[in-house]
């Protein structure tokens, strides 16, 4: 009886979706952060590269050593070229999701101490929960609602207790 020839080298598609961190070099001193999500087998509705969202200036400034801290971690090393055009990085889903989350909430902020609250909350979101709010904010007739809705629950002082 002959046996079954073996496939060895089946591998399954990846089920991940693909994100890419794009950095833009702004004049001398600014730098553009941009998350985009790529067309993947795991996301067939996504044709083209969609942008998820993107922080500069002044907003990028204030936490920028904590963005660049959390790429360093996850061996990411953004760097941008000298003539202005992007350079892409492949970024995990968390850590998509989590940046992606962080910039977009923080684009239309102005208050110091409030940036600080939001982005020691969204930092401190696992998984689900960033998934939940980016998905509320890309997917929402009205995605600046859900944006605000965000802002005051992780700006709001905490009660004490009696």
């Amino acid at each position: 009886m002959a046996q079954p020839e073996r496939v060895v080298s089946l591998e399954p598609p990846a089920s991940e979706p693909e994100f890419e961190l794009r950095a833009r070099r702004r004049g001398l001193a600014g730098t553009e952060f941009e998350i985009w999500q790529l067309p993947s087998s795991a996301t067939p509705h996504i044709t083209t590269p969609m942008r998820v969202a993107g922080l500069k200036g002044r907003n990028l400034q204030l936490v920028e050593h904590r963005v660049l801290k959390r790429l360093a971690a996850a061996g990411v090393a953004p760097s941008s070229r000298a003539d202005g055009k992007a350079r892409g990085h492949r970024l995990t889903e968390d850590l998509a999701l989590n940046l992606g989350l962080l910039f977009r909430v923080l684009a239309p902020m102005r208050s110091r101490d409030n940036m600080r609250a939001v982005t020691e909350g969204v930092e401190a979101m696992d998984r689900e929960e960033a998934a939940y709010w980016l998905g509320m904010a890309m997917h929402r007739k009205n995605p600046r609602r859900v944006l605000t809705a965000l802002r005051v629950l992780l700006t709001m002082p905490k009660r004490k207790a009696r």
